[in-house]
């Protein structure tokens, strides 16, 4: 078993490599992993047995086990030196069962070196329209954002612990889009004609491109600051309706129909209604100094064209 100090010396030559685990390789670890380097290993957790030859023709190392289920997850002790954790957490309640079953199968044997989180920015909750950065504190206000706050907690707490030796950096994720992601941009909710609040109820929405967000991810399992949450948003400052404004007149569809905030009370699903409730501006100081990434889509208008920034 490796230990601690050099958890690559001690295992055979085929271990010997870099390994990247990736836990909840949907569509952004699938982006994740086609960045690897040939001298990083690929291993995917997944609960669905009809993903893994896909995953392999990736060349991703497939191992099967299910976050709610602890018992399968023994396999992942002392796997992996690096971790990108992507699973959401649970659809219900206010904690995150499945990241605490994680991180009790990492701790079994020798951790990774570094391993990070893709949280969400929902854990700030309503902020007005003010300007955000990592500082602020966490007022989540739905039990989706509160199961992410607690996965943070246990981050933190992972991070800090003297027997984990192990680096931690937490990626507060947006809005994802991209033209080739499922759902990936507004077209079916223009289609159907979904409402958007009437301009001056309007509330402030962020952004990332699907493939700026993978390459947040690999740079942050190499070199990502310990410890430290990080606003992974573009340069997006647009409200939701003036957003859906310009994708309806890029896709060249109808503008969705404008209603006021008591009438999306009256009428709107919770789901929807959530994001019409909370307004803020993220500041992506430290995904830019700090993570030294330089954005592909720094707004949406590049990143629904597929015009890189040059």
């Amino acid at each position: 078993m490796p230990s601690n100090q050099t958890p690559l010396g001690a295992l055979p030559s085929r271990f010997r490599k870099e390994r990247l685990l990736i836990v909840g390789c949907g569509d952004i670890g699938v982006r994740l992993a086609r960045l690897a380097r040939p001298n990083v290993r690929l291993i995917a957790l997944t609960s669905n047995k009809d993903r893994i030859q896909e995953l392999r023709n990736l060349g991703i190392t497939p191992i099967t086990g299910d976050l709610d289920d602890p018992q399968t997850l023994s396999r992942l002790s002392g796997l992996g030196t690096r971790i990108a954790h992507l699973a959401p957490p649970p659809s219900v309640g206010e904690q995150d069962t499945r990241t605490q079953n994680l991180l009790k199968a990492l701790l079994r044997r020798s951790p990774a070196r570094h391993l990070v989180y893709a949280s969400t920015t929902g854990v700030y909750g309503n902020c007005s329209g003010e300007w955000v950065n990592e500082t602020r504190s966490l007022n989540p206000t739905t039990q989706r954002a509160k199961r992410r706050v607690h996965a943070e907690g246990l981050m933190s707490f992972l991070g800090n612990a003297r027997s984990s030796a192990i680096q931690v950096t937490t990626l507060r994720v947006p809005g994802i889009y991209a033209l080739d992601r499922e759902n990936g941009t507004p077209e079916a909710r223009l289609k159907k004609g979904t409402p958007v609040l009437e301009p001056s109820a309007d509330v402030y929405t962020n952004h990332i491109q699907a493939d700026d967000l993978a390459r947040a991810c690999w740079t942050a399992v190499w070199r990502g600051p310990t410890q430290r949450a990080i606003n992974t948003s573009d340069d997006t400052q647009m409200r939701m309706g003036e957003y859906m404004d310009w994708a309806a007149d890029h896709f060249h569809l109808e503008r969705a129909p404008r209603m006021g905030l008591e009438e999306a009370l009256r009428t709107l699903p919770p789901m929807q209604l959530s994001f019409m409730q909370e307004s803020r501006r993220l500041l992506n100081h430290r995904l830019k100094k700090e993570l030294k990434l330089s954005l592909k889509y720094p707004t949406i208008k590049e990143g629904l064209s597929l015009k890189e920034s040059t």
